[in-house]
């Protein structure tokens, strides 16, 4: 299995790590992995970023585009 490495990390964050691994009676590390699992799953109705982008816009009517009148001269 894959390890990473995160660096960086504030002390606040690593001291709440720690009281949320309690809370859930499991080490920091457990915890760390289920936050990272449950963040990156996806559930069965989530979409991608195009529906959701669709999302967004559903609703919105098509702008409306003028009829173009000033076709140049053809070519002789």
């Amino acid at each position: 299995m894959p390890t990473i490495t995160v660096r960086g990390l504030d002390e606040d964050v690593i001291t709440a790590l720690k009281i949320r691994a309690a809370r859930a009676g499991r080490s920091m590390e457990a915890e760390v992995r289920s936050i990272l699992t449950v963040s990156v799953a996806r559930s069965p109705t989530e979409s991608g970023f195009g529906s959701a982008l669709a999302a967004v816009f559903a609703g919105l009517d098509a702008p409306e585009i003028p009829a173009r009148s000033d076709f140049p001269e053809p070519l002789r």
